[in-house]
């Protein structure tokens, strides 16, 4: 009896179907799923509706925003609070701030965080308890706002980009999932690397970051979002309004102290920007995140979990 090479070839090649289990037929099991596709889509559905609806009022018209009858899409298209804010030089100036101070700021936190906690990822590092415990304690309790403005005025940072950068350079909470992923590593990778003859800082360098690209660009996420986001500490240690990120500019727009500079007087103006100029503030200060985001999500979930369960 002969085997036909080919039909043997085609049938090793083909793809086997996974194994269904008696879980997978289960009746409480198909039930279970339905129940979860329908809950994750009304999940997903009100965590995009604000979202959708903030859009569609930065578009609307002042009318239909009063009489609260925008929802999901535009009524009364108008693009006049766009116009008034994206003719000021001020807002580009702004936002050239904001991203000097956040490209900046997620720097040094980086650079700061992964070097502090591949320190705290040695257990054989003496005094490494006390580093934590300082690190844990600043978490619940710190100086305060009025110690703290003290501070950065007589470090003279006043006015300066290290009073946006410095003061929070460093989340424990960044820290300790990057100390947690850190001690996931296996130890013989750094070990057979000190054999080779490199030191800590080329161990640092050369093996432990090259295995780290998820859990950093899950840091870089978080802070480049808390960063951009940011607005008290530039309100509260800038003096000059050229120094303002973009958050503070928006905000100062909404709460009326820069309003007038901004429409230069024009009543039409100041009427539509008083009715969404919330939406259209929300829109452009979340619209450069969102477009970076997509990039760093298929590190997003790896980075958090890699670390967290121990083999």
């Amino acid at each position: 009896m002969t085997t036909d090479p080919t039909r043997l070839a085609e049938k090793m090649a083909a793809p086997t179907a996974p194994k269904r289990t008696a879980l997978d037929d289960s009746r409480g099991y198909r039930a279970f799923r339905k129940v979860n596709a329908v809950v994750l889509l009304v999940v997903v559905a009100v965590t995009l509706y604000p979202f959708v609806n903030v859009v569609a009022q930065s578009f609307s018209d002042e009318q239909h925003i009063l009489a609260g009858r925008v929802n999901l899409l535009p009524r009364g298209f108008n693009l006049e609070t766009y116009k008034v804010v994206m003719s000021d030089s001020a807002f580009w100036n702004s936002y050239a701030n904001t991203v000097l101070y956040t490209v900046t700021a997620t720097a040094i936190s980086l650079v700061l965080t992964t070097t502090y906690a591949y320190v705290l990822s040695k257990h054989h590092l003496k005094g490494r308890g006390l580093l934590i415990g300082i690190s844990v304690f600043t978490m619940f309790f710190n100086g305060g706002l009025i110690p703290n403005y003290v501070l950065i005025s007589e470090l003279g940072m006043k006015n300066t980009l290290w009073a946006i950068v410095l003061p929070n350079a460093i989340s424990v909470f960044n820290l300790l999932v990057m100390k947690a992923f850190f001690e996931s590593l296996p130890k013989e990778l750094e070990e057979a690397a000190a054999i080779d003859g490199l030191n800590t800082y080329g161990i640092l360098l050369r093996v432990v970051l090259p295995l780290s690209k998820a859990v950093v660009a899950t840091m870089i996420l978080f802070y480049a979002v808390a960063n951009w986001n940011s607005w008290f500490s530039a309100f509260l240690y800038f003096d000059r309004s050229d120094l303002f990120p973009v958050t503070v500019y928006l905000r100062n727009m909404i709460s009326g102290a820069s309003t007038a500079t901004s429409v230069g007087g024009a009543q039409s103006d100041l009427t539509q920007i008083n009715s969404n100029i919330k939406a259209v503030t929300m829109v452009l200060t979340v619209l450069p995140i969102i477009a970076v985001y997509p990039f760093i999500q298929k590190y997003f979930v790896s980075g958090v979990m890699l670390g967290a369960v121990k083999q």
